[in-house]
């Protein structure tokens, strides 16, 4: 059996320890044998209290350590591990290999997704982002991966830097937008909910499309009409910004504007 630690109990957290026990529950030679936190109640839904150490001192020998933490955090956390040349990933996308401490061998072990807490995901489905610093540890963390997800990749740190980056395009500043419209919306007594149809709509055909390929509306037309109407109606300075910025970039294909 392969023995696995998670030091952390905040979302990535809770959804790896989800994770590696349904794992487990269906036979895989991955045992996750302890979890670290501070903040043990944050726990005691989803582990076994015997199975929750919040001493240092307290770790059990493991074969990988997942420090699932915030960014800011990770340094730190890698320095007070009281042990030497074990293997010790973090699960950041945007921190490099080298924020370990050089006490341990050194990895990343990255899910690609957004986690919400109380929001179950398919770990089956979860892109796992994997590097190391030598070949029998890239094998390990390998191993561990393909017991909870089926999408497990190489990627090294200035990669997995670009991912994070185009990530927060895809995800996050596409969720502000969701919130703007819906802030229009509800400003107009219009209901949001009209517009998950062309939401879902939009996702789904990445799936079989470019972007490139996919995208529509009056910028791609370079319907000048339709677009100085938009510009009038908007009075939030914020919001017109936002869609002056976003029509510019589509009418040059994202090229400088």
């Amino acid at each position: 059996m392969i023995k696995v630690i998670i030091i952390g109990s905040g979302n990535v957290a809770q959804h790896l320890i989800a994770a590696f026990q349904d794992s487990q529950n269906l036979g895989s030679e991955i045992e996750l044998v302890q979890v670290f936190s501070r903040q043990t109640a944050n726990l005691s839904h989803v582990l076994d209290y015997d199975k929750i150490a919040d001493d240092w001192n307290a770790l059990v020998e493991a074969d990988l350590y997942i420090i699932a933490v915030s960014d800011d955090a990770i340094a730190e956390v890698s320095s007070q591990l009281p042990f030497k040349n074990r293997l010790v990933v973090h699960t950041s996308g945007s921190v490099s290999l080298n924020a370990l401490d050089d006490n341990n061998r050194k990895g990343v072990f990255y899910p690609l997704q957004t986690f919400t807490k109380n929001k179950a995901v398919d770990f089956k489905t979860i892109p796992i982002c994997l590097e190391s610093e030598n070949a029998t540890d890239f094998q390990l963390l390998d191993k561990v991966a393909k017991a909870i997800s089926d999408k497990v990749f190489a990627i090294n740190s200035e990669q997995r830097k670009a991912l994070h980056v185009a990530a927060v395009f895809v995800n996050n500043f596409t969720n502000h937008l969701y919130q703007i419209g819906s802030e229009i919306c509800q400003e107009h007594q219009v209901p949001f909910e009209i517009l998950k149809p062309l939401i879902a709509e939009t996702a789904q055909k990445i799936m079989v499309l470019s972007p490139e390929e996919a995208q529509t509306g009056p910028a791609k037309r370079n319907d000048s009409a339709t677009i100085e109407a938009h510009e009038a109606f908007l009075s939030n300075e914020n919001y017109l910004k936002i869609y002056k910025t976003l029509t510019q970039s589509i009418q040059h294909n994202g090229k400088k504007l």
